[in-house]
């Protein structure tokens, strides 16, 4: 072999090459970005516009549907879905997988061009490349009031927005902040209805003028020589509005100071937070793609430290973090640096014990740093980080990375203890291997290609220890090749006079003896390639998405009675909760808490809290769902420890099932009867609808006497204008003052004496002074405060998260058996019933991951095939793989039984890993056996050769992969369940296949070279160096 060659010629420059690699690997692991997990491109748009107190049908009908209808039969567009609150819509765009989604940013901004005109006082929509998720979140800080502080927490917005924001924002690797405070302030015309009817001032004549008042540029004129701008400066300044002449009264201006307040000042709050008791405002600090997560957070925190002391202690106000992503990810490195450290002394150890050489040893453990980081040089060249994936690559490839290493050096070891010189055993002993060594790497990264190709979310998060075990792999075999020959030739001891070789003889002696005979022989391939295939598939546990990874943290969310207004629920539930919690914030009750925040809007809310000691989680669970939320008048409400994998509050295994109907009514009484079915078959399951049934408004709707408005001397639009001025306010324009741009509302004052909203006073051009009941009829009906579309159909979903200990298979078919009937009987035979969240999302993967351990085996076979020169012995070696399987699928039951495991995704890598590292057993043999016939030794005289001199690297290799592996198996930390169900299934596949892999090639070649006689096959290839 040519590189080995040039390795044994060149020592020093080995050395010098090995030694930069060390050095620029760990230069790249200090500049590899930290983070949880990997960088996820989903391919997903989104859609937000707003329109200032308009409704859910008014937004639906005028800005949804619109965007919806320009947007149809987008190319690759799967779904759009919409959500519609008073004032705000948001619509999410979902594409196929590889969609180019440049083209399609660029597409939906030329289609949003052509839209028809949209209301006057709507904003425009935004467009936004990807989706909101959770992994975009970088942290959570809250400003709070201090006790005893001056004011109230939203008098210091415009500080916030104006001091803190940017300050944030301009830290490296933080993308945006988001401020959670409601809506800035407004320049407010409050009018006085009785004063202006008294008048004879009418509202539309009011808007009218206001919105009018604004400067206009007129051009140039020329003078001679000189040229001057023409501007009329008609814009009112908030002080000078109220002089705005809106009509004349017996000679005299009425102006609009008469029959109005002019105020700059804040919009009726609609949204409160609370953070460890105290008022505040929440900030949400976005993560840039690429950031180190925890080199940022601790920037971010050192700021909010000098922000604290020298802009908010002034003012009364304090800045404190709630969600911190460097506690998960510091967990996760301290849980897989453990693991890693456990299983290299586990391989070291067992790698000793059978070499018994503490040089042989050291040579080959080498492998292992050196391996590793090599691997984060190409981590760094290919704009990876370093996350909970990667970093479980890296365990996982403790044992993976010395089994070239072992194959090679206990060649060498024992060409040496025959008397070859050191130099010359080197090479032999790395070219008699060399072969089936590049054969077996090329399968183990082969299998994972597949996976690395993936380009559906899973795949992308999956992708990571894929290409980590793959570079790792790749490495450990350059190195086997070049180091390991050279430190050999110069480093090895001879121990001659050594008997090694007898009990490995005695063990192939007796292997032999086990598949003499026919019979023997099909019993042995029956029992250890059909029956295995037939278990494996028999006791294959159920089918999950993604492990449940827990965040240490409890989260509560509320739904509150219909038509409770913000207020309302500020001052009678926000108290209430604020007391429960109180003694454990402040020490006095178990378990203590390290912060806890509170956050309300119209119709809901939600509640989060962390506890000091994570050992009392459960604890903290219990009292949030029995004594703090429990009891809360009218008030539905639940509360469960947040999945990490399902962002805040969420599980990556809920399900979604969405009903489509036309009828609204229908939608509601179907989502109730959902509810109550779901509750029956899921008990104690976590059930919940969007929009929430229960959560309809009370609604004043305004009915016009077109008959009464004609005499009165109005139409429609001017009652329209009047009806809005008389609630949320009339949007005229906004005002500029050359700092900031503040809106200009047109309202009346809400304490106005008049009874009802009918008995409203309203001057008109025709009919004098008319209450608004004269003009129109009030009644009193529901509503809905939030509408959903899928796919332009209204729609109400339904989501349910399986209670622990049922798989999301098993929950999947009793959804599709037992509720989606119950539903349809519920709905007009018209509607529609879809399954949606993880139930589209684990069909999809599971179909992937099929596909791709069929495209695994394939490609296996084919590499195989060519190596080999030949099919048959390509198919014996894939023989082999069944009770790999079977070993894999009772190491998941095993578990099971331990701690509770399904089949989720990460355990169904370990089954593509699994193929990767078990056949390198079955290649050696064959490949040894091969090359002794070639020799011209009979077949059983060929086995035994290959059974002598393959059997120890072989068990060396598998025990130094299932120890590596063990310490994930068996950590009981609360991080260790993502990677339990993966390291299960290699340690027992790796295991059984070890033990019955000497039995069962034995008897596979046996059995074809007694049905057909024929010369050698030619050697396996040898790869050209």
């Amino acid at each position: 072999m040519k590189i080995t060659e040039a390795a044994l010629r060149n020592p020093a420059a080995v050395a010098a090459a090995v030694a930069l690699a060390c050095l620029f690997g760990l230069l790249a692991l200090f500049d590899l970005p930290l983070q949880l997990f990997p960088d996820i491109e989903r391919p997903q748009m989104s859609i937000q516009s707003g329109w200032r107190g308009a409704s859910p049908q008014e937004l639906e009908s005028e800005i949804v549907e619109p965007i919806e209808s320009v947007l149809q039969g987008l190319p690759g567009l799967e779904e759009i879905a919409s959500n519609v609150s008073p004032g705000n819509s948001f619509i999410n765009l979902t594409f196929a997988i590889g969609s180019d989604m440049d083209a399609m940013l660029v597409e939906v901004l030329s289609r949003m061009n052509r839209l028809p005109p949209l209301p006057r006082d709507a904003s425009p929509p935004v467009v936004r490349a990807g989706s909101d998720n959770a992994n975009s979140t970088l942290t959570f800080f809250f400003v709070q009031k201090l006790p005893g502080g001056r004011g109230d927490i939203l008098d210091h917005r415009q500080m916030l927005v104006d001091r803190i924001v940017p300050r944030l924002s301009s830290i490296e690797g933080v993308a945006g902040v988001e401020l959670n405070a409601g809506e800035a302030e407004e320049l407010s015309i409050t009018m006085d209805l009785r004063r202006a009817a008294a008048l004879g001032v009418q509202i539309p004549e009011v808007a009218a003028r206001a919105a009018s008042a604004t400067d206009v540029s007129g051009g140039v004129i020329e003078d001679g020589r000189r040229e001057y701008a023409l501007r009329f400066a008609g814009r009112y300044s908030p002080e000078a509005l109220g002089e705005l002449i809106l009509a004349w009264r017996d000679g005299r201006p009425v102006r609009l100071g008469d029959v109005a307040t002019i105020e700059v000042r804040r919009p009726e709050q609609r949204f409160y937070a609370y953070q460890n008791g105290n008022p505040a405002i929440g900030l949400r600090i976005l993560r840039a793609n690429g950031a180190n997560v925890l080199a940022t957070l601790d920037e971010v925190r050192r700021v909010a430290d000098e922000l604290r002391e020298s802009e908010l202690h002034p003012l009364g106000l304090d800045i404190a973090q709630s969600f911190d992503a460097s506690v998960f990810i510091r967990r996760a490195i301290g849980l897989l640096s453990g693991s890693l450290l456990a299983g290299v002394a586990l391989a070291v150890g067992c790698l000793w014990w059978f070499l018994r050489d503490a040089r042989a040893t050291a040579l080959i453990a080498c492998a292992i740093p050196v391996s590793l980081l090599s691997t984060f040089i190409v981590l760094q060249l290919t704009g990876r980080s370093l996350n909970v994936i990667s970093l479980a690559g890296l365990a996982f490839a403790v044992g993976m990375v010395m089994d070239a290493a072992v194959v090679v050096a206990e060649n060498i070891v024992r060409l040496r203890e025959r008397g070859v010189p050191a130099r010359q055993a080197a090479l032999d002993g790395t070219r008699q291997v060399g072969g089936a060594l590049v054969a077996s790497t090329l399968t183990t990264v082969a299998v994972f290609l597949p996976v690395v190709f993936m380009e559906n979310v899973e795949g992308q998060l999956f992708a990571d220890l894929a290409l980590t075990i793959s570079i790792a792999v790749g490495i450990s075999l350059l190195l086997a090749f070049t180091v390991l020959p050279a430190a050999a030739g110069r480093w090895l001891r001879q121990h001659e006079g050594r008997a090694r070789g007898r009990a490995w003889a005695r063990i192939g002696d007796r292997a032999l003896r086990l598949t003499e005979g026919r019979h023997r022989q099909l019993a042995w391939v029956g029992g250890l390639v059909l029956a295995p295939a037939l278990l494996a598939a028999a006791l294959m546990p159920q089918v999950d998405y993604l492990p449940p990874v827990k965040r240490a943290a409890v989260d509560a969310f509320f739904n509150f009675p219909p038509g409770m207004s913000p207020e309302r629920v500020d001052r009678e539930i926000a108290p209430a909760l604020l007391e429960r919690m109180r003694p454990y914030m402040d020490g006095d009750a178990a378990p203590q808490l390290s912060n806890w925040y509170l956050n309300l809007w119209p119709g809901g809310g939600n509640l989060g809290a962390r506890v000091t000691d994570p050992r009392q989680i459960g604890e903290l669970e219990r009292i949030v769902r029995d004594e703090v939320v429990a009891s809360l008048p009218d008030t539905r409400a639940f509360a469960g420890e947040g999945d990490l994998f399902g962002g805040f509050g969420g599980s990556a295994r809920a399900v979604a099932i969405h009903l489509q109907h036309a009828d609204a009514d229908a939608l509601v009484r179907a989502a109730e009867a959902g509810r109550e079915l779901l509750a029956a078959h899921f008990p104690g399951a976590n059930v919940q609808s969007f929009p929430n049934a229960d959560a309809g408004t009370p609604e004043l709707r305004i009915s016009p006497d077109d008959r009464r408005l004609a005499e009165a001397g109005w139409r429609r639009p001017e009652l329209g204008m009047v009806v809005r001025t008389l609630g949320g306010g009339q949007w005229l324009g906004e005002h500029f003052d050359g700092d900031r741009r503040m809106p200009i509302v047109l309202r009346t004052d809400r304490d106005d004496p008049f009874t009802g909203l009918a008995g409203a006073p309203l001057a008109t051009p025709l009919a004098g002074t008319l209450s608004l009941g004269e003009l129109a009829r009030v009644d009193t009906v529901l509503s809905p405060n939030q509408l959903r579309r899928i796919d332009r159909r209204r729609t109400v979903t339904l989501t349910v998260d399986p209670p622990p200990g049922m798989s999301l298979e098993a929950a999947l078919a009793t959804i599709r058996e037992q509720v989606v009937p119950g539903l349809q009987r519920a709905l007009p035979a018209d509607a529609a019933v879809r399954l949606s969240g993880s139930a589209d999302r684990l069909a999809g993967v599971v179909s992937a991951m099929a596909g791709n351990f069929a495209m695994a085996l394939l490609i296996l076979f084919l590499l195989m095939a060519a190596m080999f020169r030949s099919l048959r012995d390509s198919a014996f070696v894939m023989a082999t793989l069944p009770m790999a399987v079977l070993g894999g699928v009772l190491g998941l039951r095993a578990l099971d039984l331990a701690a509770g495991q399904t089949l989720d995704l990460l355990s169904m890598i370990g089954f593509i890993m699994l193929l990767g590292m078990v056949i390198n057993n079955a290649i050696l043999l064959v490949a040894q056996t091969r090359e002794a016939e070639a020799g011209g030794a009979g077949i059983d005289a060929a086995l035994h050769q290959a059974l002598e001199q393959r059997l120890r690297p072989i068990l060396i290799a598998a025990l130094t992969g299932v120890l590596g592996a063990l310490p994930m198996a068996v950590n009981p930390g609360p991080g260790a369940v993502i990677y339990r169900g993966l390291a299960a299934v290699t340690v027992g596949g790796v295991g059984l296949s070890l033990l019955f892999t000497v039995v069962l090639v034995p008897a596979l070649l046996r059995l074809a070279a007694a049905r057909r006689p024929a010369p050698a096959p030619a050697p396996i290839a040898q790869p050209a160096h």
